[in-house]
Formats: structure tokens, sequence, C-alpha cells
């Protein structure tokens, strides 16, 4: 029992470094390149090479993982974080660190994909919920600090990442200290053509336990990168805009554990439909409230509260819906499904904003979230083992 509380908090405490390094990441070279006089369109075009990174990562990641273990990808994947942190500072030049951002966003999905893996597997079903909302809770809590070194450019452009890739290193040591330990093996399972077909087994199985994280993809980076211009547009000062996010980061922290755990107890589905439509009826709200700072504060700490949680309550799902053999691929596709929201939330966010001008942005936002809470209401009833009777019949 000691020596499995041990790994599990090893593996939080890497995933709460990795989103320490993330959430520096996006404001710190945001800032560096427009204090360059980098183009806005450029800036963002560099961001996405992280997410790029995951894509491209996502089809490889299964057959080494069922191979080598658990513990070897994630040494692989801090390994790949850290190095590239540490080479910031050498060259400063915009392909150069699309290129860094790409390694890491490989680095990190082989980190996540193995310890969320490993912590789906090891954990029962009445803790998956907890166990995962902890690993949401501590990826939060990282991610939320990470913005706090931007300020240190100011004292040397370099320092942030000297700092942020001597924590990876140090987190990363821990990880020699544990266990090796390999998924539910499934024969066959050592080609790219196999994996692609064990990615068609669990979208049968799980495909509805993938539309949170993707909708969490969407919220994080189309409030990060497209309502900052919608409220520069609606005169909304930068420094509010910047404690109005805030309040969703912060929302999210303060919801994370208990809606993990209402999950073990009234069921995962239940409480993602309850989350995503309250979370509907707030940015519904946000958007008569939106000339009011204090009614958007609100408004975004309430929507934090209610859908921060919805990726790894998705992760939790998915884990529920999918034979075991197949939590590795599940795990993948929550990732690649994460990244494709991601993707396409500054996209379809500023095709809104410009399009849509007399328009509130933040009604696509609350009509996704409706969509998704309906499709979980349909279809989100069948469980494994509902489904292999269907197919048995």
């Amino acid at each position: 029992m000691k020596k499995s509380n041990f790994r599990f908090w090893i593996l939080v405490s890497i995933v709460a470094i990795s989103g320490f390094s993330q959430g520096m990441l996006l404001p710190l070279i945001a800032v560096i390149f427009e204090n360059s006089g980098v183009s806005s369109s450029l800036n963002g075009l560099n961001a996405t090479a992280l997410y790029l990174g995951i894509l491209l990562i996502s089809p490889f990641m299964e057959p080494p993982l069922r191979k080598f273990g658990y513990k070897p990808v994630i040494i692989f994947g801090g390994g790949l974080v850290v190095a590239a942190l540490a080479l910031f500072p050498v060259w400063k030049s915009f392909w150069f660190w699309f290129v860094l951002r790409l390694v890491i966003g490989i680095g990190d999905h082989a980190l996540h994909f193995a310890t969320q893996t490993w912590i789906t597997s090891f954990s029962s079903p009445e803790k998956r919920g907890r166990n995962i909302s902890i690993y949401g809770l501590f990826f939060g809590i990282g991610f939320a600090t990470g913005p706090l070194m931007t300020p240190l450019v100011n004292v040397n452009e370099a320092l942030p990442f000297i700092i942020s890739s001597l924590l990876c290193f140090i987190g990363w040591i821990f990880v020699f200290t544990l266990v090796n330990e390999w998924p539910e093996q499934e024969a066959g399972i050592n080609s790219f053509l196999a994996t692609i077909k064990q990615f068609r087994s669990a979208f049968k199985y799980g495909w509805v336990a993938f539309l949170p994280p993707f909708v969490y993809g969407f919220l994080e980076a189309s409030l990060n990168g497209s309502f900052p211009i919608y409220a520069l547009r609606m005169d909304i000062h930068v420094s509010s805009v910047s404690v109005v996010l805030s309040a969703f980061a912060i929302g999210s922290i303060i919801t994370q554990l208990p809606l993990g755990m209402l999950s073990d107890q009234y069921g995962r589905r239940n409480v993602l439909m309850t989350v995503l439509f309250l979370g509907f009826g707030s940015f519904t709200i946000a958007s008569f409230l939106e000339h009011s700072f204090i009614g958007l504060f609100i408004a975004f700490l309430v929507s934090g509260m209610m859908v921060g949680s919805t990726f790894s309550l998705g992760i939790s799902y998915m884990a529920d819906l999918v034979p075991k053999n197949l939590l590795p691929t599940g795990n993948l596709l929550c990732g690649i499904f994460f990244s494709l929201g991601s993707l396409s939330g500054p996209i379809f966010g500023g095709l809104f904003i410009k399009f849509f001008e007399n328009v509130s942005f933040f009604y696509i936002i609350s009509t996704l979230l409706f969509i998704v809470s309906v499709i979980l209401f349909v279809f989100g009833k069948k469980s494994y083992c509902m489904i292999e009777q269907e197919i048995s019949r």
C-alpha cells in the first residue's frame, strides 16, 4: 500500500511540474516575441507547435508503452522536456523555438500518456475519479503558477527557462526510483496498423468519453487565445482580462477533487452532464455581464468550478467504458481529442469574432457545452458490458 501511494504521489508531482512548464511557456514566449516585434499571427503560430507535437506523436505512442512499460516512456518524455527547456536560452530564433516547443509537446504527451494510463490501470473503480481528479488538480496548480515566472524575463531572459528545466530535472530523477510495470497486454499490438485497429476498438466503446477532453481543450485555448482579442475590442483593460482568466483557473482548482469524488459516488456520466449544463448556463449569463468586471469575474469563477474538471472527468469516464486492455489507447485518444479541441478553439473563436461582431463571444462556448451535455444524455447510457451484449446478439 505504501509503495502504491509513493508511486501515485511521484506521478502526480511530475505532472504538476510539467503543468508548470507548460503554463510558463505560453505567456513567457508570447511576451518575449511581442517585445522583439514578432507579429501576433506568428506568435500564435509558434504556440500551436506544442499541440502539433502531441498530434504527431500520438499514433506511435502505444507500441513502446506496451513493449517497454510505463517507467521508460515517462523517463523518455521527461528527458525531452528537460533538454528542450534547457536549450531555449542557447539560440533565440522563431523556428528554433518552434521546434523546441514541438519537442516539448512530444515529451509532455509521452509523460502524460504514460502517467494517465498507469494511474487509471492501478486505481480501483471506486477511487478512480478521486485519483484522476488529484492528477488534474496537480496539473492545474502547476499550470496556474507557471505564468508567475514571466516577470523574471525583466531580470534575465534565460532565467525562467533555467529554473523550469531544473525543476523538471529534479522531478525526473524521482521517476528512476519507481518499479516499472506494463499495461495489460493484447496479442499483436506491436505495429502502427495494429494501433490504428486499437483506436477503432477504443472509439467504439468510449467515443462519448472523448468529447469532454475535446471540450476542455477548445475551452482552454479559446479563452486564452480568442477571449483577450474580444475583450480588448470591448474596451476591457488588459489587466482585467488576466484577472478574469485567472478566476476560471482558480474555479477549476477549487472543485477538481470534490467533483472527482462525486463522480465516484454518483457516476461519471451524471456529473459530466450536470457540470456541462451548468457551464452552459454560466457562460450564457456571462454574455449578459460582459460589460461588468465583477460580473465577468464571478461568471468565470463559477464556469471554472463547473467545467474546469471536464478533462480529468473525461479520462475517468473513458476508463469506465473501455476494456482494461484498451486503456492505453483510450488515454491516447483523450490526448488527441484534447489537442484537436486546443487547435480548433482559437480558429473557430477567431472566425466567430470576425463574422459575428454583434454577437457575444460566449455563445460559441455555451452552445458547445449544451450540445455535448445533450449527447451525453442521449448516448452516454451504454456501458462496456451493454455494448458487448449488443455485439454478441
